[in-house]
């Protein structure tokens, strides 16, 4: 009875107005944007969920009421997550985590693997590419999935509920049903979903009698995702990855009939989720600790801010305008052309460092970012070039490939002292649009380097056997730098263009003095070595003149980050949620 009575309360409350907005994609083909809504941030004194969408923070409370730890409310976010927004996240993708415990940082890697079958010439036909639509649907596309193993090794060290407990939320509502966000039906009318309904699973669960995209408010049921839900809660994780679920995924994968892939038993048998050493690194007052490589997000954040180090960026503080603050036109260019020059590196550099190395020091080694650095003019540089840091080999080509922006971030504090950010994805809207046993399983090979090769040298994120594609997820853990006493989490959705959204974040708390909500609420702009890119209906023409004064080639676009967070506000919480999608805050 207390699951139903707060169901129906956050039911009310998804019912009042959070519409949302679906996330960008790459430039080409951005997917549909919904409307904005203002949100003001929400405080709490002893613990706070901020999550995408208000089931999913529901269910997450429950747990902490109940005397759980953040990683309990995570689990228990992510399982309602897999069911409400399953466009974006779920039990079939991967995940970063970020756990900081009241002395220590750590970093829990659930990213996806390529099966062992896979090789550099994975979306090659005939030696040629294969066209990006044409790989990403079907089996081709499907990675082992990490969630599961992620969350289980992060409960097993900070769970405090049992964990068939936190399924429970997610298993009564997909029994019950529960109402179509508004989000997830613009998104079954998106192009980019047109070939879902070719699935028959996904038919039954996402598409009416007459074959029609279920509608805002309509009646989400499914009983499948309930079924899996309650073997896992039973079973442990190794339900999952052994036996009926893993043999069903595998079956789904390699028996695609047009975009058949190469996923085994074996695959799911052998993954394992990695805890690594955390990627931590100084700005201002603060230290920021987030994933290391195979993502590339905290590495390029924090290349950005240490280009920026000498600037003073605390005097190019945001502008009035008509929706609210506008971000200096000078900010905009030096971070934009920061931006550049991390990509640049990015591009080259970063990939799985259990197959490439990838020294973070050396490309944060503050000699190397000051010359770097100077290559910031009052012009726009239009396109940099990777630099060479310290070791580095100049024999790797650029990596080109898309990243699509489909995920969902997680901020949890507990009253234990505890924290987490986390980032959860299945790569492109929908993933790779075929379904098994009520959820939806990810295309997270395409993350990688469609082409293994440019004149003779190697991508470093090229396909490999066992491999992790390269991620710009970037879940953050923000700390006072003298104390060490924590004061933030945060992250965003958003493909390659997280690092701008949680860059632009930062900044604006920790240089410009905004609170998160009013910083996550502020335009986004940036560049990923291309165009300087400016949010739709949010750029105004002072700002776009003064950038093409500075040399800038401007794109204006759907920017539809979907930053969550929680921020230390004297004794108590402050949580904030992108006003673009449907995500809130609550706590106690």
């Amino acid at each position: 009875m207390r699951f139903v009575r707060a169901l129906a309360a956050a039911l009310a409350l998804a019912l009042a107005g959070c519409a949302s907005a679906p996330g960008h994609e790459a430039p080409a083909a951005p997917e549909a944007a919904g409307a904005w809504v203002d949100k003001p941030g929400w405080r709490a004194g002893r613990h706070m969920v901020a999550a995408a969408h208000p089931l999913a923070v529901q269910a997450g409370l429950l747990m902490l009421r109940e005397g759980g730890s953040a990683v309990d409310a995570a689990i228990a976010v992510q399982m309602m997550l897999t069911l409400v927004e399953p466009q974006s996240s779920g039990i079939g993708g991967g995940l970063f985590l970020m756990h900081f415990d009241g002395s220590r940082v750590q970093a829990f890697d659930g990213r996806e693997t390529a099966p062992a079958e896979a090789g550099p010439d994975l979306f090659l036909r005939g030696g040629r590419t294969m066209a990006f639509r044409d790989a990403l649907v079907g089996g081709r596309s499907v990675g082992t999935p990490g969630v599961l193993r992620a969350l289980e090794a992060a409960h097993r060290q900070h769970g405090r509920l049992p964990w068939a407990r936190l399924f429970e939320p997610a298993i009564a509502a997909a029994e019950r049903g529960v109402p179509v966000g508004a989000r997830l039906a613009l998104l079954l009318r998106d192009a980019s979903a047109a070939r879902l309904g070719e699935d028959d699973e996904a038919r039954r669960i996402f598409f009416d009698a007459a074959g029609e995209p279920l509608r805002e408010r309509a009646t989400l049921r499914n009983p499948a995702l309930a079924d899996t839900l309650r073997r896992i809660a039973q079973g442990g994780a190794d339900v999952f990855y052994r036996g009926e679920i893993a043999r069903d995924i595998v079956a789904k994968v390699r028996g695609h009939a047009r975009n058949p892939g190469l996923l085994a038993e074996q695959d799911l048998m052998r993954y394992r989720a990695r805890e690594r050493t955390p990627l931590c690194f100084e700005h201002r007052a603060r230290r920021i600790c987030g994933m290391p490589p195979p993502s590339s997000g905290t590495l390029a954040i924090a290349q950005v801010l240490g280009l920026l180090a000498e600037r003073d960026l605390a005097a190019l503080s945001p502008v009035p305008a008509p929706w609210g603050l506008e971000p200096a036109p000078e900010a905009v260019h030096l971070i934009s052309e920061a931006e550049r020059l991390a990509f640049a590196d990015r591009n080259r550099y970063v990939a799985d460092p259990d197959f490439v190395t990838v020294d973070s020091a050396a490309m944060l080694d503050p000699d190397y970012l000051h010359r770097r650095a100077a290559l910031i003019g009052a012009k726009s540089m239009g396109r940099a070039e990777a630099g060479r840091p310290r070791g580095a080999t100049m024999t790797l080509a650029d990596d080109r490939s898309p990243e699509l922006p489909s995920t969902t971030q997680i901020a949890v504090v507990d009253g234990f002292g505890n924290a987490l950010a986390m980032t959860s994805t299945i790569e492109n809207g929908f993933g790779a649009q075929i379904m098994v046993r009520g959820f939806l399983l990810n295309n997270q090979l395409t993350d990688f380097s469609f082409v293994p090769e440019e004149n003779g040298a190697p991508v470093a994120n090229r396909v490999q056997a066992g491999k992790r594609p390269r991620s710009s997820m970037a879940p953050l853990l923000v700390f006072e730098r003298d104390s060490g006493a924590f004061e933030m989490a945060l992250g965003s959705p958003g493909g390659a263009a997280i690092i701008a959204y949680v860059a632009k974040s930062l900044i604006g708390v920790l240089d410009w003095q905004l609170d998160l909500q009013r910083s996550i609420a502020l335009p986004n702009f940036g560049s990923r070595n291309g165009p300087t890119e400016l949010e739709q209906g949010r750029a105004s023409e002072a700002l776009q003149r003064a950038l093409h004064e500075r040399g800038h080639e401007i794109r204006i676009q759907p920017l539809t980050s979907g930053a969550q967070g929680i921020q230390r506000a004297g004794r108590g919480w402050f949580g904030a949620a992108d006003p673009r999608r449907e995500g809130v805050a609550a706590g106690d």
